[in-house]
């Protein structure tokens, strides 16, 4: 859901990944497909006798967005670099959002990576995993179905203006003030 409440249209999707990271990837690929999207994955997608060079064009053009399963052994990969590096290229401004990263260690986002807001998917539970997921593939705002509630820090607590105290009043000439 987006926008508190309307029902997303499904998305197709490319997971990249590099072969270490597989389980990871058909976790991803799984749950985008149990959240009724399509998940392209080298994994299930590229059988026997298929043209690896040709099926990635495939992947990597069009309407799909390229979910990146990021991980150290990705960030070493030369190939893993031209897919994520293909759809940036597309999408530089990341106006379409064609590259989500879903980080599943802890490692660098390095270069043009660093700029792209991404989602940790490891060190948490399963169900808290899958909630981010599902939550970065969503469109639009992400403005909460219910109300903010009224914060409660007191004045006191709050950061002061430059480290400055203003004052209500300008005190006058001969005030003690």
């Amino acid at each position: 859901m987006a926008d508190g409440g309307s029902i997303e249209a499904p998305q197709r999707f490319f997971v990249s990944y590099t072969g270490v990271d597989v389980r990871w990837a058909e976790w991803v690929a799984w749950t985008l497909e149990a959240a009724g999207h399509e998940a392209l994955i080298q994994a299930w997608d590229f059988g026997p006798g298929s043209h690896f060079v040709g099926e990635m064009q495939k992947a990597l053009a069009g309407d799909r967005r390229t979910v990146v399963v990021l991980s150290a052994a990705y960030l070493r990969s030369a190939f893993a670099t031209e897919e994520w590096q293909a759809v940036w290229a597309a999408d530089p401004a990341g106006a379409r959002r064609l590259l989500l990263v879903v980080r599943v260690e802890d490692c660098d986002r390095p270069g043009l990576l660093r700029q792209i807001v991404s989602v940790d998917l490891f060190g948490v539970d399963d169900e808290t995993a899958r909630d981010r997921l599902v939550a970065a593939i969503a469109q639009g705002r992400r403005k909460p179905a219910v109300a903010p509630s009224l914060p409660t820090t007191p004045v006191g607590d709050r950061p002061r203006s430059a480290g400055r105290r203003i004052s209500p009043r300008p005190s006058s000439p001969g005030s003690s003030g």
